[in-house]
């Protein structure tokens, strides 16, 4: 018999290869070398040698098995979802007054933990929740735009502590994040990098979101990858919506090609965090919902967390804050608009359930609901009380110090909550909403800022459906209870680098035993010099500063301890410190021991004055230069990433090509709801100054650009004298000057934490009105920006 000839052609096809082979051989498939009694705990995992061969022609040699890397046999898929600034009463699972179904009934049929802790502030949990370690420890004492060089404060995590996203990827599992992403340095917010802190660095395979804390949700900032993309042209979009999407395309492609393969999903919506920004007819369902205020609200859900067991029957509730006053003392025009606030804030808060409930019905339809760990947080810390007493159309007003009087406000009542708006809510809802509690976000020694609602939904391994568990948890807790339960060890080397010992304490223990001992017995809590610490039930801590005051009450010498039995008084509203004082010493000596162990110390109470980067040390690309030239193309620019033109005269030269009657933005930084622009309009150079989105000064040149090439200076001249000043504008086409006009005031804080800075196009909600697109028609060399005093 003739032997089969291979042509050239049949080197193409996989089929026409295995064709070629020697007829009596056997060159089946090799099988996957074997992962089990590796050594997961030194990542990543060694492969073993490869083999040598002395076989001349490969087909006298027999195929080497492949060495893969695979999950432990039976690990479950984990989906971690975290919701933004919610309280531990506002959700209906937990006696609150807002409708979370799908919330709901993962806990009827998963368990309730009443007792769960977080830091008070988002990126500080953010990475705590991440890793199994404490804030401080991540070195995430507070949020990343106000990092210093302190140890514990300089969001950069150290290289003894690897994510546990990173932990289960080189394990054997898919992992991917969807959502807010709010651990990278603003230093490193550019594709010029560094990148380690950004997800798909930090163990996440796939990112779809946006970094930072807080995104305009219909207009938002979105990351794939490291990839800035556009935000879909749909008159109805969502970012909630369409980051579910994205989370169930991934999920369902995973399934489809790696079936046997578990997966790690961290689902981290934006909502509830301000903005607060719902689609109208989920605001329209709580039409009403709370004309009666929230001091009733706080009694009304309190009721509820009674009947339910969320709390013990003996509960008190606790007193609101001094600032606070009582809804009866407010005037008709402070009750509509503060009831509208929160119609919208639940209504946000409902839509997101909703979404979730479209990520969760598609799991079940997988047939991979039995077999998923859910971790449901509900909220980061508890719901925010810096929408100040009145609350705010434009938070954007908030990081200026600017306040909003209720009369301005309800101008804009019908609108709240739609691309209009950019909006929070006044503190008391947050007060009412952290209900048995007196504090809020930010207030980390009172477990109003801390406490929040979780549950965990497991069915192939937790037996309950509907319980309660009262064990002290904090949010460390949840790396090492991943590990437990996907049988992957917390990692004793990464890199060739030791790891410290995990800070967390699995939860595990309590999913089939309700009565079982505490095991988490000892816990420090530090935000912005409120500080606390808790062991075996007993809670020492101070209020040093209210989230809505400039300023704290004392210093951090002379502020004054209370001490509480939490087994007893679940709502804080019993103080001992005067009956047990030698206790509420060791206590206070115990905080000072952990704040040391845990790089807490030394405490920083300071809020707005560390947004200077210089002021603490903190590294940006832009410290110290006075002059930078940009590049058509470079977007997405923020507060440290692009030039400083706050509070400062500056000059823009821009040498672009144009045709006639060119359109579209040279440079701008900011949005709607404030910002700059620098663009041509019907070929005119054209300059826009929107102050906090109440108003917006325009100058346009009283000539237009010539076709070819042109250069555009704009001069700023400021008036100085403090900041927030006005000054004189000019506009030059070639030097020879083409308008004029004053800024009266110009904003002396950030323009936008989610609009930022581009060169050639408007990304995100505009400065200004451009026409049909803000992208510039013509071709731009160079923008050079000089600041000068």
């Amino acid at each position: 018999m003739r032997k089969p000839i291979c042509s050239l052609l049949t080197l193409l096809s996989v089929a026409s290869l295995w064709s070629c082979a020697p007829q009596n051989k056997d060159v089946s498939t090799p099988a996957s070398a074997s992962s089990e009694g590796i050594d997961r705990t030194v990542l990543p995992i060694v492969e073993p040698p490869r083999t040598r061969y002395e076989e001349l022609d490969v087909r006298d040699a027999t195929l080497p098995a492949r060495f893969t890397v695979e999950a432990p046999e039976g690990a479950p898929n984990v989906l971690v979802i975290l919701i933004d600034d919610m309280g531990f009463g506002a959700s209906e699972a937990f006696g609150g007054p807002i409708a979370m179904p799908n919330m709901d009934r993962l806990a009827k049929n998963g368990l309730r933990y009443n007792r769960f802790h977080t830091t008070a502030l988002c990126a500080p949990t953010r990475a705590a929740l991440l890793t199994g370690y404490n804030h401080h420890s991540n070195n995430m004492g507070v949020i990343t735009e106000l990092a210093s060089t302190f140890p514990g404060y300089t969001s950069v995590r150290p290289q003894s502590i690897t994510p546990v996203a990173e932990v289960l990827r080189q394990n054997g599992f898919n992992t991917a994040q969807f959502g807010k992403c709010h651990e990278v340095p603003p230093w490193e917010l550019s594709i010029s990098g560094p990148q380690d802190r950004w997800p798909t660095r930090s163990g996440f395979e796939k990112f779809y979101g946006f970094l930072g804390g807080e995104t305009n949700q219909w207009q938002p900032l979105i990351y794939d990858g490291v990839t800035l993309v556009e935000t879909p042209q749909d008159p109805d979009y969502h970012f909630t919506t369409d980051m579910t999407d994205q989370a169930i395309s991934w999920m369902n492609f995973t399934n489809t090609l790696n079936p046997d393969k578990p997966f790690f999903m961290y689902y981290a919506p934006g909502a509830t965090h301000a903005p607060h920004h719902a689609p109208k007819e989920f605001i329209a369902k709580y039409k009403g919902k709370f004309d009666q205020g929230w001091d009733r609200l706080r009694e009304e859900t309190l009721a509820r967390q009674k009947q339910m067991g969320i709390v013990p029957a003996n509960t008190q509730l606790a007193p609101k804050p001094k600032e606070i006053k009582d809804w009866d003392a407010l005037s008709a025009e402070e009750k509509k608009l503060f009831a509208r606030q929160m119609e919208v804030y639940a209504g946000f808060a409902e839509h997101t359930d909703y979404e979730i409930g479209r990520l969760i019905s598609s799991l079940e339809e997988m047939g991979e609901l039995d077999n998923t760990m859910i971790v449901f947080i509900a909220g980061d810390n508890g719901a925010s009380a810096e929408g100040q007493m009145n609350g705010m159309f434009s938070e954007m007003t908030y990081f200026n110090q600017v306040p909003e009087t209720v009369e301005d406000m309800l101008k804009h009542y019908d609108e709240w909550g739609s691309k209009e708006t950019y909006p929070h809510m006044a503190a008391g809802w947050a007060v009412a909403t952290d209900v048995p509690f007196t504090w809020t976000k930010q207030v980390a020694s009172d477990f109003g800022g801390t406490r929040n609602g979780m549950v965990i939904h497991w069915p192939n391994g937790i037996k309950g459906k509907g319980e309660i568990r009262s064990q002290f948890g904090h949010v460390i807790d949840i790396a090492p209870t991943i590990y437990e339960v996907t049988k992957v060890p917390s990692p004793k080397m990464v890199n060739g680098i030791a790891q410290d010992p995990i800070e967390g304490t699995s939860l595990a223990y309590t999913f089939n035993d309700q009565s079982s001992q505490e095991r988490h017995t000892v816990q420090y809590f530090e935000m912005f010099g409120n500080r606390a610490i808790y062991q075996d039930g007993w809670y020492a801590r101070t209020i040093h500063k209210a989230p809505y005051l400039p300023q704290p009450y004392n210093t951090l010498r002379e502020d004054k301890w209370e001490l509480y039995n939490t087994l007893e008084d679940f709502s804080l509203t019993n103080n001992l410190a005067e009956k047990e004082t030698d206790k509420l010493k060791a206590m206070q000596d115990l905080f000072m021991a952990e704040a040391k162990k845990y790089h807490a110390l030394p405490l920083d109470d300071r809020t707005f004055e560390r947004m200077s980067a210089s002021a603490v040390g903190r590294p940006s690309i832009m410290e110290g230069r006075t002059s930078v030239t940009y590049g058509e193309g470079m977007r997405g620019m923020g507060v440290d990433i692009f030039i400083d033109l706050r509070n400062t005269s500056y000059i823009m030269t821009a040498e672009v090509d144009v045709q006639e009657n060119a359109n579209g933005v040279i440079v701008c930084q900011g949005g709607k709801f404030g910002g700059l622009s620098l663009y041509v309009k019907n070929g005119k150079p054209t300059f826009s100054y929107n102050y906090l989105g109440l108003g917006i000064t325009t100058i346009t040149a009283n000539k237009a650009l010539k076709p070819g090439k042109n250069t555009v200076v704009f001069d700023f001249a400021y008036d100085g004298g403090g900041q927030g000043k006005g000054g004189l504008a000019t506009i030059s086409i070639n030097g020879e000057k083409a308008g004029e006009g004053r800024l009266e005031k110009t904003q002396p804080g950030v323009f936008s934490v989610d609009d930022l800075a581009d060169i050639g196009v408007d990304e995100g909600l505009w400065v200004a009105d451009y026409g049909k697109s803000s992208k510039f028609t013509g071709r731009i060399k160079k923008v050079t920006i000089e600041t000068r005093k």
